[in-house]
């Protein structure tokens, strides 16, 4: 795994959760940008754990767009947990609450979806990696981002060891000033 640019190649062989992922935002790329925020960042850049869920924000998007999108994910298979009522699930998203898909008569693995509540979630569609597979791109949230978030505001156990996964991985590449800086604004951020 090596890190170039914004871009980490790897040589992984796409797990079935990968190949769920990418199945997904195949569909969803088509409509609007994503940038995964969650513990399946770890996952993808080789810690062994399992997850439910992979947290991603999307861009807003307008409604006739969205009905789009809802139904090639019905054609494809998925369902909202949520609600199976398209314009509830517009509305969940316009409140800044997260909707949950995944694969229909499934709950797990699922996409928990939302659009950005403010200025610092906004900043990771312009500060983010693609982490290269044989079989697509996906796009996640810098590295110190993740390591942040993980370590200064979830941080469970479960938080804490996926930051120091990634950390471990790239600590020659880790800029600790923009960890320190993320640090900042998350204390700010739960005042």
């Amino acid at each position: 795994m090596e890190l170039i640019g914004n871009r980490i190649i790897t040589d992984k062989i796409p797990n079935e959760l990968d190949l769920f992922v990418l199945k997904f935002l195949k569909i969803l790329c088509k409509y609007t940008d994503y940038i995964i925020i969650s513990g399946y960042v770890s996952i993808l850049l080789g810690r062994s754990r399992a997850t439910e869920d992979i947290d991603l924000f999307i861009k807003p998007l307008k409604k006739e767009v969205f009905s789009r999108f809802y139904h090639e994910l019905m054609q494809n298979n998925f369902w909202c947990i949520n609600t199976e009522n398209e314009n509830e699930i517009l509305s969940y998203l316009e409140d800044r609450l997260a909707v949950r898909f995944a694969e229909t008569n499934t709950h797990a693995p699922n996409f928990e979806i939302k659009y950005p509540k403010d200025e610092l979630d906004e900043e990771a569609f312009d500060n983010y990696l693609s982490v290269v597979l044989k079989t697509g791109e996906i796009k996640i949230s810098s590295l110190e981002r993740q390591i942040a978030f993980k370590r200064y505001y979830l941080s469970s156990d479960k938080d804490v060891a996926d930051a120091l996964h990634i950390e471990e991985l790239f600590k020659s590449k880790i800029d600790n000033e923009k960890v320190n800086k993320y640090k900042e604004l998350i204390r700010l951020k739960r005042k």
